[in-house]
């Protein structure tokens, strides 16, 4: 049988990646984002929105999902969900790795991660948040912990289901609005929004990156996942990206 009528032989890696129950946006901007060498592999966690807890009384459900996924033996695996990997700061973040190592010795990252290493990579050290949170002080407070000073902060207080009604040019003009000439660069955070799409062309319109949680995530994955994968075309999703050329 041909690779074409088995998309799965073209794959060389591959990436086991935890989202909240709420999500309805990753798989598809991974999907639509990623090389064909990287086989994706989502499983659904009741880890944030009305289910959010303390890391400590989640455990439990970390510890299922990563479990589950590790039966398809990905190569690296994700806690992608940014307010629930930063409200705790680093630590909190440590805990949720540890957590996901115990349950399946398989490398782990995540989204809180993924994003420091891509400010990191840009050198960025202040930032515009911009999110549909009810407020950003766990992002703030996260962020600080990793030397990054937020000069401004959006957060358009919406239910965890209307996250996905802002639209790409939406958050484009909400950074243009609210951009400030102290920043290095925007910060879109979350997972579970259309803000992906509003990466590359708020870059253009500012001059300045501008860094997205799922955006962050891949970008990480490749750069994890990079020897197995060998050499790939790169996702046109902003100047993040092209540190990886």
């Amino acid at each position: 049988m041909g690779t074409a009528a088995n998309p799965g032989a073209q794959q060389r890696a591959h990436v086991g990646v935890i989202v909240p129950a709420v999500n309805r946006t990753c798989e598809e901007q991974f999907h639509r984002h990623a090389p064909s060498a990287l086989g994706i592999h989502m499983m659904r966690a009741r880890i944030a929105g009305k289910w959010a807890k303390p890391i400590a009384q989640l455990e439990g459900e970390i510890t299922h999902a990563t479990q589950v996924l590790a039966e398809c033996s990905p190569d690296l695996l994700v806690y992608n969900c940014t307010a629930s990997s930063m409200k705790e700061g680093p630590e909190g973040e440590k805990h949720i790795l540890d957590i996901m190592q115990k349950a399946a010795g398989i490398p782990s990252i995540s989204t809180s991660a993924a994003v420091g290493d891509a400010f990191n990579a840009l050198g960025i050290t202040s930032v515009v948040v911009i999110t549909p949170y009810s407020n950003n002080d766990d992002i703030v407070f996260y962020l600080d912990k990793i030397g990054i000073k937020t000069v401004g902060n959006v957060a358009l207080n919406l239910p965890a289901s209307q996250f996905v009604s802002v639209t790409p040019q939406e958050w484009h003009d909400l950074a243009v609005a609210n951009d400030r000439p102290d920043a290095d660069a925007v910060f879109f955070s979350c997972a579970a929004t259309t803000q992906i799409d509003a990466v590359a062309p708020t870059e253009k319109t500012l001059g300045k990156s501008v860094v997205n949680s799922n955006q962050a995530v891949l970008w990480s994955v490749l750069k994890h996942l990079r020897d197995k994968l060998g050499k790939t075309d790169l996702p046109a999703i902003g100047s993040l990206m092209q540190t990886l050329a």
